[in-house]
């Protein structure tokens, strides 16, 4: 068992403690940000003159080795060493020898593993943007295509208004958006470097902590050691951001799964991201878009394992957040891997625009436009609504939709009708005249498009 404490004790550990204790099975997870944070260390070390330029050397040049070897599958990571800290250290002395020892100088694995899971956050937070960010684009693609796509709108999941498509998918296009947001603004607060806090109070050594913050690409050292060992509010942040994707995909996956019921049949999902049943051979079962929304409780379980565990910790380190590790690294996986797969699934969706349009007309999403048409003939709003309630109970009676009435049956109900009627009810004239920025009206779209499209370019950048 290779330990990095064992001066103070006179028996061995227990190998049941020892397994129940070490972590390398998890945090093996971030060797590469442990090596990075490592070489760091190393040459700020050097630049107080606690190593020498040999000695720097060979540290660098020994823990590169080890990375290059770990990637290339020559090196194995295994249970003999208690956590991540211990094996990089005890290869890199084992190869090395005397100056691999002096490279935990002025440090703790306290503020080594706070060093170690922020860098770990950070890269998996750009990762997941970067998946965020290609959505986001291919959603802004399929808007532009589905300008005059109509499609009824819903409210408690009944028929409301007419809109279009690339009106609905605005809608997801911006809470998407948040998401990137939250992330940008996760990663401002979260970029402070916790090296050089030593276990909780710092050291004697007079270490630099800006120069090891500037060359691991942090905007400056955390301000106070205490804190820097013992925070992961920007782990239970970005759990949060993580938790709501996950939810805006999963009332995307459920409204996917709707469309792709034979009762809507808005969409044809690509036989890619479908499966069959094993005793029904009609079936074609959208399991990714299942899949993706049961995975939400899987990120939520993560988030609330998190603020558990954290909730009774006093300062600073304890063991506990030990526990940080395993549900997070799932989430971050998961997380990645659901907006991976929907991405793929949503780019190769055929939509039935046909299927669409016939459905808005059919629901009486045009009432809205008929009480407004006679507003517009000087009736008083709330009258209008009460005349348009009557028409659509007449409609239901008799089975018929607003346009399939006839000018005769309309002025029986109301002498304000005129034969425009049917030109403000048409499914386009509705959608057309909705033109305030945020509706679904053409001009209005574009608009949106126009400043969705400098949204995209800014975040290229």
């Amino acid at each position: 068992m290779a330990q990095l404490w064992g001066g103070r004790f006179t028996r061995e550990t227990d190998q049941l403690v020892y397994r129940f204790n070490a972590s390398i099975d998890f945090d093996k997870k971030f060797y590469r940000q442990d090596m990075e944070g490592s070489m760091a260390h190393a040459r700020m070390l050097a630049s107080i003159g606690i190593l020498s330029e040999e000695e720097l050397t060979a540290i660098l040049e020994g823990i590169k080795g080890i990375l290059e070897d770990v990637e290339a599958g020559k090196l194995e990571i295994t249970e003999e060493y208690e956590d991540i800290h211990s094996f990089v250290e005890a290869v890199l002395t084992d190869r090395i020898g005397e100056p691999g020892k002096k490279l935990h100088t002025g440090r703790s694995r306290n503020d080594q593993v706070a060093l170690d899971m922020k860098l770990y956050t950070r890269d998996e937070l750009l990762s997941i943007q970067e998946e965020l960010l290609a959505l986001i684009k291919t959603l802004h693609g399929l808007m532009g295509d589905h300008l005059e796509t109509a499609m009824p709108g819903f409210t408690h999941l009944q028929k409301a208004q007419p809109v279009t498509l690339a009106h609905h998918l605005g809608a997801y296009m911006e809470m998407f958006k948040r998401d990137f947001e939250r992330l940008d603004d996760i990663y401002d607060r979260m970029n402070y470097c916790p090296l050089g806090s030593g276990a909780l109070a710092g050291t004697t050594y007079p270490l630099d902590r800006d120069m090891t913050a500037d060359l691991l690409g942090f905007y400056g050292p955390t301000l106070n050691s205490m804190d820097s060992v013992s925070d992961r509010d920007y782990v239970i942040e970005l759990l949060s951001a993580l938790s709501i994707i996950m939810m805006h995909l999963s009332r995307f996956c459920e409204e996917i799964i709707l469309w792709n019921s034979n009762e809507y049949h808005f969409i044809e999902i690509d036989d890619a991201y479908s499966t069959g049943s094993s005793i029904m051979p009609q079936k074609k079962n959208p399991d990714i878009a299942e899949l993706v929304r049961g995975k939400t409780g899987r990120v939520y379980g993560a988030l609330m394992s998190m603020m558990t565990t954290m909730k009774g910790i006093p300062l600073a380190y304890n063991k506990d957040m030990q526990e940080d590790k395993e549900l997070t690294f799932d989430a971050y996986d998961t997380v990645k891997g659901c907006i991976a797969l929907f991405h793929g699934m949503l780019k190769t969706i055929r939509f039935n625009a046909d299927a669409m349009r016939q459905s808005a007309a059919r629901g009486f999403t045009n009432a809205t436009d008929a009480a407004d048409y006679l507003v517009n003939h000087g009736v008083p709003f709330r009258d209008a609504h009460g005349i348009v309630g009557r028409l659509v109970l007449f409609c239901i009676d008799k089975g018929i939709s607003l346009d399939q009435m006839t000018l005769e049956e309309y002025k029986a109900i109301s002498p304000v009708f005129e034969e425009d009627i049917y030109e403000a009810i048409s499914i386009d004239t509705c959608i057309k005249r909705r033109n305030t920025l945020g509706a679904p009206g053409p001009d209005a779209m574009k608009k949106v498009l126009e400043i969705n499209k400098e949204w995209i370019l800014d975040q290229e950048e």
